[in-house]
């Protein structure tokens, strides 16, 4: 069996039992049981150039981790300017919130480079490469470029645009053809497949062919849908645990016996807050028998505070709730509680078990897990129901959910308005029909799906003779590579408290 290397924007080592959420869940027991290395930045910004060339070297389990820190210049223009203020709102087709700057296209690609460069010493001829989401468009023609020969697979965490609005960003015919390089590249949704590979055919030039592949000179690429997966029985379990936790506990006295309403994300402008909140104001001011009688809770962990997309949401929501409980609220009531931090996963999943309804509302989204979460929390005997955008991936799956237009406040308070007067029965029946259709599926399984497709790809393409010795036949731990120097954090896995 091929060393699996992953290669993801940010690596983060576990540090204990806990699991986090996100591409952690997802390819940390893929990783486990397969081994390998997985490479990308620490999360760390240093002017220090050993510590930004020089990857830092930690075993854990059957995973080799390997990280290396951005320069504060790097730091801006990658990740901030280019990243999250141009391609994140390009790939939500969001393209008002959207900037864009040669210097931080040129930053983003020197990053790109730079990571290849890095990364090249690590890898053997054997490897099989999988590169994850927007942050490195880039990096699969960079290893080509450096006569790696692996089958190389990538995967986008995001939606895909259609073609029109794709073509707003300069270059975007050189992003397609970088894409190109790997042998298979993984989208969220057919649909987002099908507008890569209109983009593909239309921007860059690329020929269909039979079956959904794609052709660009001599090389033939795969393309095809992978929905990331949850592991729903585990987190089923996990909200079951913690519905008679203390944190779950605090909430239900403080609920008083009125409907939960739950919203979980990170503060985000593609997540369609603003026209969440909307639909809840819509939802008292129409229909006054729901005073007193819900509490919407809304968990929007603040991220990127740098961009100022971000800084406007987090004031905008701000002022939105305060407006709110003012106008709507009782001396005995608030109705929207609003948090922007993070809270521990084990409570969400009960707080999740606990809520009547959950609020799932982005604008645009690749999957959201977090719909998926909100399904495996629930009691069968009793289920809340799920209120979710008809432009979120997970849609696809989750029919069964009240669907909504989540630009139209309208549109949601009738959906929240539907679910606070549904019956058990018909609870149950649309539960039911979201479970069957998560419940056999895995984090695990979706990523195996994936590796076992990019082996199939690779497989069928022809390498290639190496002209140059690029890659090293030695394990990273037993040999230091030729020219290259590896700082070793830990050869034993970390301390098994969690911080």
């Amino acid at each position: 069996m091929s060393r699996l290397v992953v290669v993801s924007n940010r690596v983060t080592i576990p540090t204990g039992d806990a699991k986090a959420g996100g591409l952690a869940v997802a390819l940390n027991d893929l990783m486990e049981r397969q081994g390998g290395l997985w490479f990308g930045w620490s999360g760390g910004s240093s002017t220090d150039e050993k510590r930004c060339n020089v990857p830092a070297i930690v075993d854990h389990g059957q995973v080799q981790y390997a990280t290396v820190d951005l320069t504060p210049s790097e730091l801006e223009l990658y990740y901030n300017n280019f990243s999250n203020g141009t391609l994140w709102p390009l790939l939500h087709s969001l393209p008002e919130q959207m900037n864009f700057d040669r210097r931080s296209l040129q930053g983003y690609r020197a990053v790109n480079q730079r990571l290849s460069d890095v990364l090249l010493p690590l890898l053997r001829p054997s490897d099989t490469i999988w590169i994850h989401d927007y942050h490195l468009l880039a990096m699969a023609a960079a290893l080509r470029a450096r006569n790696v020969n692996c089958p190389i697979g990538f995967f986008l965490h995001t939606p895909f645009p259609s073609p029109d609005m794709l073509s707003s960003v300069p270059e975007a015919a050189l992003f397609i053809r970088d894409l190109l390089s790997a042998d298979l590249l993984g989208f969220q949704t057919a649909n987002d497949a099908e507008n890569f590979s209109a983009s593909a055919q239309r921007i860059a030039g690329a020929a269909r062919l039979a079956g959904g592949g794609l052709q660009l000179g001599n090389r033939q690429i795969k393309v095809g849908s992978f929905p990331v997966e949850i592991d729903p029985r585990d987190f089923a379990e996990m909200a079951e645990e913690n519905q008679g936790s203390p944190e779950t506990e605090r909430l239900r006295r403080s609920l008083d016996g009125q409907h939960l309403i739950l919203g979980i994300d990170r503060m985000d402008p593609t997540k369609g807050l603003r026209h969440r909140l909307a639909g809840y104001r819509r939802l008292l001011e129409t229909r006054k028998e729901w005073s007193r009688q819900t509490t919407f809770l809304q968990i929007a962990a603040a991220s990127r505070q740098d961009v100022d997309a971000y800084q406007h949401l987090r004031d905008d929501l701000e002022g939105a709730a305060g407006r709110i409980n003012a106008t709507l609220g009782e001396s005995d009531w608030v109705p929207l509680r609003l948090i922007s931090r993070g809270v521990p996963r084990d409570a969400i999943s009960g707080f999740m078990r606990e809520a009547r309804i959950g609020l799932v509302t982005p604008l645009r989204d690749g999957m959201n897990l977090v719909a998926k979460e909100y399904v495996a929390a629930q009691d069968p005997e009793d289920p809340g129901v799920l209120v979710l955008s008809k432009f979120a991936g997970a849609a696809r799956q989750l029919g069964a959910a009240i669907l909504v237009n989540p630009v139209d406040p309208d549109e949601i308070a009738d959906a929240l308005d539907l679910a606070l007067r549904m019956s058990r029965p018909e609870r149950q029946d649309r539960w039911q029909a979201c479970w069957e259709a998560i419940k056999d599926a895995s984090a695990l399984g979706w990523g195996r799906s994936f590796v076992s497709a990019l082996s199939r790809a690779g497989s069928e393409i022809p390498r290639p003779a190496r002209t140059s010795r690029t890659v090293l036949e030695s394990p990273i731990e037993r040999r230091t590579p030729t020219g290259a120097d590896i700082r070793i954090i830990s050869s034993q896995p970390p301390s098994r408290s969690v911080n």
